[in-house]
């Protein structure tokens, strides 16, 4: 039957298991997944103009400025107008969820909501394969060999930005930038937050809201929700 377009996005603090939860809401409900992160490195990669603007920035170690991001959005979300999309990385600052709410008025805003506390102790067990960006973590998803990629056999390293005391800063300066974010959508009335310590114990919790919200928008084959 015919389905009504979603637009929605997520929202959550570095390590609070946003790609995880991106990923199942995408395969779920067969969404175009569009990550800002995903997305700006591809056009560096490619050498295009916006790659080339927003290089210069990351370079210097600076963020890429509101005007360049919501250009490169609005470009990304035209090549998906007719399709129902998740939008993960984006935006990280009220003047660029105002300006997104010009280009897409959006049915969803979801916010994961978890203990800083967690998320420190998360990321201090965390391992990485650099080559594929493969994530491992002692106590969950950990590596069959210890320090070593389940498919490559080669080592993983520990980031310095998983240092407890930069993931503290990093998570303030995000609290900072992203509560007037989900204020705003709040205000909207189309703001929701799920607490949690795991991504599946997050994800539960979603499910009755995307049960209510999703049907509006998709047929599916699977009704197990």
């Amino acid at each position: 039957m015919a389905t009504k377009i979603f637009r929605g996005l997520i929202l959550g603090a570095p390590a609070s298991g946003k790609g995880t939860i991106s990923d199942r809401m995408v395969k779920k409900f067969n969404l175009v997944h569009i990550s800002s992160g995903d997305k700006l490195r591809q056009q560096i990669q490619d050498k295009t103009p916006i790659g080339l603007e927003a290089q210069k920035y990351i370079k210097d170690g600076k963020l890429v400025p509101d005007d360049v991001m919501i250009k490169f959005i609005a470009d990304e979300l035209k090549q998906v107008h007719n399709k129902s999309w998740l939008l993960d990385g984006f935006p990280r600052t009220l003047s660029q969820a105002e300006a997104l709410w010009e280009i897409a008025k959006l049915d969803l805003a979801v916010n994961l909501v978890v203990p800083f506390q967690v998320i420190i102790d998360r990321v201090k067990g965390r391992w990485v394969h650099l080559p594929s960006g493969r994530v491992y973590n002692e106590g969950f998803n950990a590596p069959k060999v210890p320090g070593v990629d389940d498919v490559t056999g080669e080592p993983l390293i520990q980031r310095d930005d998983d240092k407890p005391e930069v993931v503290s800063k990093r998570l303030e300066q995000y609290e900072k930038l992203t509560k007037p974010v989900a204020e705003f959508y709040r205000g909207k009335g189309i703001l929701k937050e799920f607490k949690g310590a795991t991504s599946d114990d997050i994800w539960r919790r979603m499910l009755a809201c995307l049960a209510v919200h999703m049907p509006l928008h998709f047929s599916t084959q699977d009704s197990k929700l």
